[in-house]
């Protein structure tokens, strides 16, 4: 069926609301993986951290009897298997590319393995915002209707993005990531900032986590993230390091994984599994025009492998 002139508000209002609701979990985790790198240090083992996160948060809010529960069981079981990253990287000798693929693995293995039991019960739903609720039109009222970690996603860009220009902390996690040295040379422990940057971001990337369970699409199943968590590696390099980018980017991926749905409910249904296949098109557009010398370069902390 083609698609009608009539259609395209109703299309774009499809797009709008699917990008706040599948571009949350990408806005915590990149937002995770931002604090990580600015610190110097890369995990790529958020996916086994987003996975892990959304079990134990549908777990948590299963078992609690409220999603808030289940928001907390996601952001500490995060931070948990992150911490664990930082401190086997902080070895002599150790990557931090293949522990963090060996932390992938080990995170979305333990979650399969303990969330067996959660496949079937129903948790309590994290509530949506009626952002939509000054127009009588549904179709505005449907669009608007905001996963309510989503402004907690809003305030912790811009907290990091004033954090980093404007705190001590912040420019101590600058200082990691660009020039160790510089940072030993003022007395800062630089394995322990990574170590806590890694840990507090990996708690970042488990509200992503609960997100995906409780909300969108709100059930725990072992085929949940879809390789967000990877995903956000590549958002972070577009954002250039940066809080507020990683903000859009995120909302941009979203509104790339919501076209296919967007299409079908205005009554296109043709190619909609080629339209599922968007955000990874998308992450290897991305990662080809980002991967020049001359552009990789803007934004990245000096410690990272990218940039050396």
């Amino acid at each position: 069926m083609s698609l009608e002139l009539a259609s395209i508000p109703d299309l774009l209002l499809a797009v709008i609301g699917g990008a706040l609701r599948v571009g949350t979990p990408f806005l915590f985790v990149s937002l995770g993986e931002c604090l990580t790198e600015k610190s110097g240090r890369i995990n790529l083992g958020l996916e086994g951290v987003l996975v892990f996160g959304a079990m134990a948060g549908f777990g948590g809010a299963y078992l609690g009897g409220s999603p808030w529960v289940g928001v907390l069981a996601a952001c500490g079981a995060g931070a948990l298997l992150a911490l664990l990253h930082g401190l086997l990287c902080s070895l002599p000798r150790v990557s931090d590319i293949a522990t963090g693929i060996a932390l992938m693995l080990l995170g979305t293995g333990l979650a399969f393995y303990l969330g067996k039991p959660l496949i079937q019960p129903q948790a309590p739903q994290i509530p949506s915002l009626q952002l939509g609720a000054w127009s009588d039109s549904p179709a505005v009222q449907q669009a608007l209707s905001v996963n309510a970690l989503f402004p907690i996603g809003v305030a912790l860009a811009a907290l990091l993005a004033w954090g980093f220009r404007n705190t001590r902390w912040g420019l101590v996690v600058r200082m990691a990531g660009d020039s160790s040295d510089a940072a030993r040379a003022l007395g800062y422990s630089v394995n322990a900032v990574r170590i806590a940057a890694t840990t507090a971001g990996g708690a970042i990337a488990g509200l992503g986590g609960a997100s995906l369970s409780l909300y969108y699409p709100g059930s725990w199943n072992e085929g949940l993230s879809s390789g967000q968590g990877l995903i956000a590696v590549a958002l972070v390099i577009f954002a250039r390091w940066h809080p507020w980018r990683c903000l859009g980017a995120a909302l941009l991926f979203g509104g790339a994984v919501a076209i296919g749905p967007a299409l079908q409910s205005v009554g296109v249904s043709g190619g909609y599994y080629l339209f599922n296949a968007m955000p990874y098109v998308l992450t290897l557009v991305i990662l080809v025009a980002t991967c020049s010398t001359s552009q990789s370069l803007k934004g990245a902390p000096a410690e990272l492998g990218v940039s050396r």
